[in-house]
């Protein structure tokens, strides 16, 4: 049985057509069987996805992947039919693929660390702190006004 154990992009390069998840060794493996093997550049290095439709589009790719003395083969089209492997994909593009979701999850990030910074001032409040108080004040007044 195939599963992957680790995909992070060695880097990713954003372009107006596409998105390509660059590879390096040890940051892709594979499980196969009881056995982990490594990525390793020799044939394919990257992973390419259409931006219109978000799908990958160098399906012929050939990746290579090493245990000791053994090495292993696996064209993308392969990988594809993993749900994990598309499942890392998804998560790694999407943070490329859609201005909007970036746009709501900078409101959100706002929205938390606001409502925090709120709490962590009623704790010194209920606390009596007025050190901590008008430093936490001071940190509100300029970041969330």
């Amino acid at each position: 049985m195939l599963s992957v154990r680790m995909l992070k992009p060695f880097y990713v390069k954003h372009e107006t057509t596409c998105i390509r998840i660059m590879l390096a060794y040890q940051y892709f493996s594979i499980h196969f069987g009881d056995d982990l093997y490594q990525f390793i550049p020799i044939e394919g290095r990257e992973i390419v996805v259409n931006r219109k439709t978000k799908r990958i589009t160098n399906i012929e790719d050939i990746l290579v992947f090493q245990k000791g003395k053994h090495m292993m083969q696996i064209s993308m089209q392969e990988l594809m039919d993993l749900p994990d492997f598309l499942t890392h994909v998804n998560s790694i593009a999407s943070r490329y693929l859609d201005p909007k979701s970036l746009r709501k999850m900078d409101q959100i990030i706002y929205y938390l660390e606001r409502e925090n910074a709120l709490r962590l001032i009623d704790n010194a409040l209920d606390e009596r702190d007025k050190p901590t108080f008008l430093t936490l004040s001071s940190y509100f007044n300029q970041h969330f006004h």
